[in-house]
């Protein structure tokens, strides 16, 4: 699933063709993705301006001249796709991004198109539906039930190492599974996550408690680095991610544990080894994160 720093990736290439624009039309193919669309989603959105589009966790929140927010989740398999015109999305990828092959046009189940200079098409592509969109006001958006009680932005003043501590003191979950708490703090995935705690030299099952103090200061650092390089790098394309141009991250080049059961850790040379944890496959370095 798409974490932060594919979310805002996918942002920050719908931003200058989304905000300020105007919806001249939505077309909605069927009549839900995950959940069923709002009720009247076509009706609430043609002539609505987007005044900025933000993010929020892994959500995409577009706030309209109407005074309600467009708000988007991608999901396991969702996809934005600018359509501007031919060749315009061929062009837009560059460097060490490389295209992702077109995704099937029989799961292309929205489609908005904007009024501007000329008209562009911004197409919602998802095989599996477990994305959705929804409306609601903008004026209290935090406490409807998406965002309601989910922690602070890691890449904002709102996350420091203090509030790190403080949300881990007491706590005997173990520091992986803290970590992945949306309550605790917004957008972080599996993914990065792993590539976190390692970089902190911090073992997954260690309880969340004993990690608050110098360690929770290391970790609170390496959280921030790992996002902010992995947004630089363009996220990571593992099955099913692309950003808005077609072009494929490549982050997950530089993963130091993620996927790497069983190869050499670069640090300290012993191998990488997989718990599972949640559900979830965990990665690490026995030798390095104690």
């Amino acid at each position: 699933m798409p974490e932060l720093p594919e979310v805002e990736t996918v942002r920050t290439g719908l931003a200058p063709v989304m905000e300020g624009a105007q919806f001249a039309d939505v077309e909605a193919r069927r009549p839900d993705l995950r959940f069923p669309l709002p009720d009247r989603f076509m009706q609430r959105l043609c002539g609505a301006r987007v005044e900025i589009l933000r993010r929020r966790g892994k959500y995409l929140i577009a706030d309209l001249s109407t005074g309600e927010s467009l708000i988007m989740h991608l999901g396991m398999s969702g996809r934005f796709t600018i359509d501007a015109g031919p060749g315009a999305r061929s062009s837009a990828a560059s460097g060490d991004l490389k295209l992702a092959e077109d995704g099937d046009p029989k799961h292309d189940h929205v489609v908005f198109e904007f009024d501007g200079p000329r008209r562009v098409r911004v197409i919602y592509n998802d095989p599996r539906r477990f994305g959705f969109m929804d409306l609601a006001p903008t004026v209290g958006l935090e406490e409807c039930r998406h965002f309601k009680g989910m922690g602070p932005e890691p890449l904002s003043n709102f996350f420091s190492a203090a509030a790190l501590n403080t949300a881990l003191k007491g706590r005997t979950t173990a520091i992986k599974t803290m970590l992945l708490d949306q309550r605790v703090v917004a957008g972080l995935g599996n993914i990065y996550v792993c590539e976190a705690l390692y970089r902190a030299r911090i073992s997954p099952r260690r309880r969340s408690a004993s990690v608050a103090g110098l360690r929770g200061a290391r970790l609170h650092r390496a959280v921030v680095e790992v996002l902010r390089e992995a947004i630089d790098a363009g996220g990571s394309s593992l099955r099913d991610f692309a950003a808005t141009d077609g072009g494929l991250g490549y982050f997950q080049h530089r993963f130091d544990v993620y996927g790497r059961e069983g190869e050499n850790c670069g640090h300290c040379g012993g191998a990488i080894l997989r718990l599972i944890q949640g559900g979830r496959s965990t990665f690490f370095c026995p030798g390095c994160q104690r």
